[in-house]
């Protein structure tokens, strides 16, 4: 079910990806009642686990969300679609909290980008 707890819940994502997931939901012959990936947090946390081994860190599926949302906001990415959009937060202050703070060297990149 949705993070929110409620039985559906629209999530934005690119119209290139929308139309192959439609390509397989077609191929696969699935319904509207079926999933499309029938996989737990269980088995997405072993996933995300092996992958974190083999390139040396402790990763969890939680932390994608985190990296995604940081790696948007750093190329440009206004906050309110980082919070929408990627972390479907409801309040800004959550996304901000969430982001964590930009090191001083990111501030002057973005000062002098802006007043260039």
């Amino acid at each position: 079910s949705p993070k929110s707890g409620r039985q559906s819940e629209i999530v934005f994502i690119p119209k290139k990806i929308a139309d192959r997931l439609k390509d397989y939901i077609r191929f696969r012959g699935l319904t509207l009642e079926q999933r499309v990936f029938p996989l737990g947090y269980t088995g997405a946390r072993e996933i995300v686990k092996k992958a974190g081994c083999i390139v040396g860190i402790d990763l969890k599926p939680h932390d994608l969300r985190g990296h995604a949302a940081t790696y948007a906001s750093r190329a440009g990415a206004p906050l309110e679609i980082v919070s929408k959009v990627i972390l479907r937060h409801a309040n800004l202050s959550t996304t901000q909290l969430y982001l964590g703070k930009i090191s001083d060297t990111e501030a002057i990149r973005w000062i002098e980008y802006v007043f260039s």
